[in-house]
């Protein structure tokens, strides 16, 4: 089967961990609501339509640049791709107030890993556009854990790595201080834990602290994965 063949949207082997990007959608207290506008309309004779994405950088799904909270750091134009195009692992996360070492443990964490973590917030956090404060996040004593097992790039299920009440921005200093790639705002509802092929893209903004991003896995074989 050809690449083209497998990414088409019809292909049940794909799934779409990303969530839709549409007007009043929930999102980051402080940061700019969406808003999308269609400034142009066939229906109002134009010759196209045409519409106006008014949205902030940390939309819905999106990635973070170290740019986002570390002053030198490099902006999201200057990801490089095998960062989130590759083998993934989606890991279930038990705990339901935070990620913590404990946990991370027994999943034998290695060197250049991409892992997302699956909690309970791709059941609960999606469902309106109400924000969850009591999201499950990554606490630092977790990310200072990641770093020390040099994982390449981490994905969580919700808005941000960091806690809305705690370790917000800790958290997010330690991962992108250590060269991490975050991927936030996947929903894992669809998918169960084990081994996938991800591909992950933001858009390719200038000097970027982050970026709305389309994320897809494909689950790896038994046969595959040996």
């Amino acid at each position: 089967m050809k690449d083209s063949d497998r990414l088409n949207k019809t292909d049940p082997e794909w799934i779409d961990i990303s969530v839709p990007i549409y007007s009043g959608m929930v999102h980051w207290p402080g940061d700019p609501a969406v808003q999308i506008d269609l400034v142009h309309a066939l229906s109002r004779g134009d010759a196209a339509n045409v519409s106006k994405l008014d949205i902030g950088a940390h939309t819905g799904t999106h990635m973070d640049a170290p740019r986002h909270f570390i002053a030198d750091g490099v902006g999201l134009d200057e990801m490089p791709l095998y960062a989130t195009i590759g083998p993934a692992r989606v890991i279930p996360i038990e705990d339901l107030h935070a990620i913590l070492p404990e946990e991370l443990e027994l999943h034998n964490l290695q060197a250049g890993e991409r892992v997302l973590f699956r909690t309970k917030n791709s059941e609960c956090c999606w469902k309106d556009n109400r924000f969850v404060e009591d999201f499950v996040y990554i606490s630092a004593s977790a990310a200072k854990f990641l770093v020390q097992r040099k994982v390449r790039t981490i994905g969580i299920d919700y808005l941000s790595v960091g806690g809305y009440v705690h370790d917000g921005v800790e958290t997010h200093q330690i991962l992108l201080g250590a060269g991490i790639w975050l991927i936030e705002g996947l929903n894992l509802s669809a998918v169960k834990p084990g081994d996938y092929d991800l591909i992950c893209l933001p858009l390719r903004v200038v000097g970027g602290d982050g970026a709305p991003a389309r994320a897809i896995l494909r689950q790896i074989s038994n046969q595959e994965s040996r």
